[in-house]
Parts: C-alpha cells; structure tokens; sequence
C-alpha cells in the first residue's frame, strides 16, 4: 500500500529514473528500472523515466510504437518519458555507436521538464549514463548511475567488429558518466576494479545487486512439455534471453549436433538469432522460441531439464547476467558455459544452484547435460537451492531496500530506516 506523500521518506521528493530500457521490456534491465521507479511512487516521490522505445531483446522497435518520436504515458504511477532512437537489427561497433548517439541526442534535445532532486540511471546503455550525468550536473543535483555492464570491456571482450575502438570511445563515456557521481552502483562485486580503474573512488561505490523480477514456476511441468512438443524422456536444455554476441550461442547449437538424442531450445530475440538459426540449420533438436510473456515465462523456463548461461571465453568482468535471477526462481539446474574467473561464475558458485563448464566447449557442456539427466534426484537438488538462494540474497524487498539507503545517503533529509 503506498504511503501518503506527507508521511512517506520520500514524499514530495522529484526523481528522475534514465533507461533507455524500460516496460513493457520483460527481460535484462528494463524490469529494474521500472521497478524502481516504481517502488519509489508508492512510496509518494514524484517519479519520471526518461527512456526509449521498447526495442528489446528483438532490436525491433514494438509494432505500437513504431512512428512515434515523443511521447508520455503513466505507468504505475511513474511518468513514462519516451524518445525516438535509432534500433539496429544487428550490431556492429559503428551501428551500435549510432545507436547510443541517437538516444543520447534525443534525451539531451528533449529531457523531462522541471528540477529533479536526484537522477537515477542505468548502465547500459553508454548515452544513459552520459543523459543521467547532463542533467545532474545542469541542475545541480546528486547522481547515481548503477552500473549492470561495464560496456568499455564488453567492447573489448565481446568479438564485436571495431571492438578495440568502441572500447576506448565506451570507456571515455563511462569515465564521464561516473567520474562526478555521489555514488556508484554496482550489480556485482566483480565490476569493483574496472569502475576504480574508471577514476571512481572506492568510498563511492555500493554494491546493489539485481533482485529477481518474476513470479516462482505455477504450471505442470508435464502439461508445458507437451504442449512444447517436449518428449518425457529428452533432455531438453534451454537458453532464454538475448542472443547477441557475447553469449557465444553456438556452442548450444554445437552441443546440438554431438546429440540428437539432446533438444536445444533458444528462447528470445537479438541480433544473433538470424546466424543461430543459419548456424542450426537442418538440426531437428534445436528449437527456437519467442520471448515468453510473464505469465508463462518461468513455467517456460521450469519445464526444461536444464537452464543455460553461455558467455564467450573473453567475457570476464563486464557482465552478470539479469536472466540468473529468473533461472534462480525457476527451481531447476543451471548450466554456466563461462570462464571460470568471471562474476557470472562466481554468481552461479555461490548459488549452489548449477555446475559450471569451459566456456566455447560443447563436448564439455554436453557431458554436464548427460550427467544431470542420469542423475533427476541430483539435478533437483540443485535446482531447489535457486529459490533458496533467492529468498536469502535476491528478493525484490531487499533490493529495493539498497536503492532506498542510497537515497538516504545522497539526500540527508530523507528520513527513513535507511538513513545513515
């Protein structure tokens, strides 16, 4: 129930909340972003977005909001602030630098009016954190950009064309977009030296990890397998989520074609799912799906045998990916096809929730399959310690409480149990 402006910590407090991503986006960082914007309207702040057009994991713009350039719309109370930007079908480091340029040229030309007392943005995209800088800095105001992927290093470890290039020009935005900021948030532990290594003292930075989003698994497994076409006795692993570059989804399509006895399924949208497809042609056990909706998505993601997470070999400490939570809330095993030292691991370490592999080897991630289809009390065992996991660490109350303490600590007058 939300409390009344004139008692609320935040009541009559102006935020402002920049995401290029933002509902009715269901997966990566669009969810938080509106959760929290809208938390914080519950709890009586006057609460605007300034975001763009949903566009992801597709990069296609919605159907209904094709042709649109601005508009404004009122989403859980929260004013929705939307500009047109360009959307790339597939990324390049040239396309995806328009794309950033395009979002940060519409924001700069046309911000949401009035004098927030703080600015929130997130982390991708580049020109979000660059927007939430600007307009801090224009009206003199606290800043707090979280920080979900660390964009120079994704360049440099993504495979991206012109990679070397974007990772100086991404690296030189993010060291604007931090370097003033009251504080810094980061999802992870991992992303601490890389934002030190940006100018970002340490005293400055807080650790506010990703909160799972979804609702637990309602639907009967057996009913949502076949209704999939999902034999009893096939495995099935499934990858949900985008599908760009850095996965490094091949080597799904890879595992594929070792087992015909094993059913891949890719659910989602990205620019890699045309070469996925290409890739996977004349396989009969690889699947493609679209995005689930939210009412069926972890009924989706529970009815496999397995969950994976896939990341190229050079993917170390730019990325955690949003998709474990959900995975964590699904209750079922999940498979890390990532390298060793990175956060991606050491989430999925401390989640006693799956088992890990070389990245980039599908005989190995094979073998990880095979193992936890002869063995369904052991592959439970570990899914059971996903919602376990969440419930301890993940849950949306303690996540929304850390963004609350950081408004505490950036607004002094905020009262509240957070306050320091």
């Amino acid at each position: 129930m939300s409390e009344a402006s004139g008692t609320s910590p935040l009541g009559g407090r102006r935020l402002l909340v920049v995401s290029t991503n933002y509902a009715p986006e269901l997966t990566g960082i669009g969810p938080y972003a509106t959760q929290l914007a809208e938390h914080w309207a519950a709890s009586g702040a006057r609460v605007r977005a300034l975001t763009g057009l949903p566009h992801y994991p597709s990069w296609q713009v919605e159907e209904e909001y094709r042709g649109v350039w601005r508009t404004v719309e009122i989403r859980g109370g929260v004013g929705v602030h939307r500009r047109r930007h360009y959307v790339p079908p597939r990324q390049t480091a040239l396309k995806r630098a328009a794309f950033e340029a395009s979002v940060l040229a519409t924001g700069l030309l046309a911000p949401p009016p009035g004098r927030p007392d703080a600015v929130v943005s997130q982390m991708p995209s580049l020109a979000g954190g660059v927007l939430g800088a600007r307009i801090a800095r224009r009206h003199r105001v606290p800043h707090i950009p979280v920080v979900q992927d660390l964009m120079g290093a994704a360049a440099a470890q993504s495979g991206i064309r012109g990679g070397d290039r974007a990772a100086a020009v991404a690296a030189a935005a993010e060291r604007y977009a931090l370097r003033g900021a009251a504080l810094v948030g980061v999802i992870h532990e991992s992303f601490v030296p890389g934002v030190r290594a940006l100018g970002v003292d340490a005293g400055r930075i807080r650790i506010v990890p990703n909160w799972t989003h979804v609702q637990g698994p309602t639907a009967d497994r057996a009913a949502t397998r076949a209704r999939f076409g999902w034999p009893a006795d096939t495995p099935v692993i499934l990858h949900s989520g985008n599908m760009g570059l850095k996965q490094g989804l091949e080597v799904l399509v890879d595992t594929a074609r070792l087992a015909p006895d094993v059913r891949v399924v890719l659910m989602g949208g990205g620019n890699q799912r045309d070469a996925l497809r290409a890739h996977a042609e004349g396989l009969p056990n690889v699947d493609f799906l679209q995005p689930a909706g939210a009412e069926e998505f972890t009924d989706v993601l529970a009815a496999a045998d397995v969950l994976a997470v896939t990341q190229r070999a050079s993917v170390l400490d730019m990325s955690v990916p949003s998709k474990l939570t959900s995975y964590f809330t699904s209750a079922r095993p999940v498979i890390a096809s990532v390298a060793d030292e990175g956060g991606t691991a050491d989430e999925v370490r401390r989640s006693g929730a799956g088992v890990l592999v070389a990245p980039e080897d599908p005989a190995a991630l094979l073998e990880a399959v095979r193992k936890l289809a002869a063995d369904p009390a052991a592959a439970d065992a570990l899914g059971a310690e996903g919602p376990r996991y969440v419930a301890r660490h993940l849950s949306r109350e303690a996540g929304l409480a850390r963004f609350d303490a950081l408004l505490a600590e950036v607004l002094p007058d905020t009262r509240g149990s957070h306050r320091r």
